[in-house]
């Protein structure tokens, strides 16, 4: 993510209409990176519900399986946790979708205020 080059100006210096382009593009920036996180997050325990289903997949009927519950690891049922798995992944990657799209729409947001910030500032050093 590029950084944001500020100019030698104090901030009363910097007319109101700058001032608040900026905190719009710092604002959207934020934005960004939470769902970028969130995103990575949920990449991550995506991987892991997968990882999960193909070993259990693996295993036969008769395999004893465990399923972690807080704290504790409690005998479970191999198909029935399939079943979970399976519905599990089912709403990471529905959420996996939301998040894209988010941040797709944050990045084009941040383009559009990064370009409206740069105008905004040429106007300004073109006043000094």
């Amino acid at each position: 993510m590029k950084k944001f080059r500020c100019l030698n100006l104090s901030d009363a210096e910097i007319p109101p209409a700058v001032q608040e382009q900026l905190v719009r593009f710092q604002q959207i920036q934020q934005t960004l990176q939470a769902v970028v996180a969130q995103r990575q997050q949920v990449e991550m325990e995506l991987m892991g519900v997968e990882k999960a289903l193909e070993e259990l997949e693996k295993a036969d009927d008769n395999t004893i399986v465990y399923k972690s519950v807080g704290s504790l690891l409690i005998k479970a049922d191999r198909r029935k946790l399939i079943d979970e798995l399976k519905d599990q992944k089912e709403l990471l990657n529905a959420r996996l979708t939301i998040l894209n799209k988010q941040e797709t729409k944050a990045r084009a947001q941040l383009k559009e205020a990064r370009e409206k910030l740069q105008e905004k500032l040429k106007g300004v050093q073109m006043q000094e």
